[in-house]
């Protein structure tokens, strides 16, 4: 698949935004990051009146073959459907957080190592049962990496078909901080040991032994492509949010990004087509340890830095009530001339 991202630079535009967002009532950069959001999401959707409209967190869910032998992560795969049924209850955090926030959610089944009834509220875009375990053989097939990517993209153009123009991507996998540990290093170059990380929740020495054996697969692979690196390292889930964030790119939407697992998928993303990151917005700083220098390679500012490492987007969901108030204050606040207020 190819995607038609366009750059936003806009010279005009932009000289456009910072005016009226400098000659609101307030000193010249006195709303701080506020400011920067603004004139953002303002270049996306190439106007100076941007919107806000449908804000959407889509969760992708999907299996690891690694976690079956349960090496690098102190959960069971199983895990991974458990959650899914608890999204679809509405009993996580990012039910909370949505509800909270007033966002759509939308549960994507991208590959869960288990079947969900068809009743359910559920995205199907199984994939498989979960991926092959890179310990022995790649994740998944070439072909099965660009039908994710495809799917991906036909979910994100039906999220946007209904009115949306503002998405958070959040995840759910057992050992997805594996594969994006090792998506990081290939797209990155920092070495794979200083990718690795406590995922769910590992102590020093079950670090070291994730380190080890990521260090081990990684060894045995040399991808060639973005594709080739995701169809050995990736999870269907990551995979997926790929094609979804080059589709949002595509639709001119205000993306948000969440912590460590879709920052790997960005890290991929970009490769693929590099305008992409013109539209994303870094919600938090996640404290998964991988994910500073992540951020550091993009050269990219996160908005909040919460000590949150959960996934399931909760940092995104936390982050879209900012880029509202961002918003309203460029369409709502008085100007000084509107106001009457002496500007010197």
């Amino acid at each position: 698949m190819t995607f038609n991202i366009t750059s936003v630079k806009n010279d005009t535009l932009e000289k456009a935004l910072q005016k009226k967002i400098d000659l609101k009532t307030k000193p010249i950069g006195a709303l701080g990051v506020l400011e920067n959001i603004a004139l953002t999401i303002g270049k996306i959707q190439q106007t100076d009146s941007p919107k806000i409209t449908i804000p959407t967190i889509a969760v992708f869910a999907a299996d690891h073959g690694i976690a079956l032998k349960q090496e690098v992560n102190p959960y069971p795969q199983e895990v991974t459907s458990q959650m899914v049924y608890n999204f679809v209850n509405g009993g996580a955090a990012i039910n909370v957080f949505s509800n909270t926030n007033n966002l759509n959610l939308k549960i994507i089944d991208a590959g869960v190592n288990h079947t969900f009834n068809p009743t359910l509220n559920i995205i199907n875009a199984k994939i498989a049962l979960g991926t092959k375990n890179y310990q022995n053989e790649a994740a998944m097939s070439v072909s099965q990496c660009k039908t994710a990517i495809k799917k991906g993209s036909q979910i994100m153009a039906s999220i946007n078909e209904k009115g949306c123009n503002t998405i958070g991507f959040g995840e759910m996998g057992i050992s997805n901080t594996s594969s994006a540990s090792l998506l990081m290093s290939y797209f990155t170059k920092i070495p794979i040991e200083e990718c690795v990380g406590s995922g769910t929740g590992l102590d020093i020495k079950g670090i070291n032994v994730k380190q080890k054996i990521l260090s081990k697969v990684f060894k045995q692979y040399q991808p060639k492509t973005p594709i080739d690196a995701l169809a050995t390292f990736g999870g269907f889930e990551i995979t997926m949010l790929v094609g979804a964030i080059l589709k949002a790119a595509e639709l001119k939407m205000t993306i948000i990004v969440d912590g460590f697992i879709v920052t790997a998928a960005v890290l991929a993303a970009k490769e693929i087509h590099p305008n992409v990151i013109e539209y994303c917005i870094f919600s938090h700083n996640s404290e998964e340890q991988g994910h500073k220098k992540m951020l550091a390679f993009l050269n990219v500012n996160p908005l909040l830095s919460l000590g949150l490492r959960l996934g399931e987007g909760t940092g995104a969901a936390l982050a879209i009530p900012i880029l509202k108030t961002s918003v309203n204050f460029l369409n709502e606040m008085a100007s000084f001339e509107s106001a009457n207020v002496t500007q010197h």
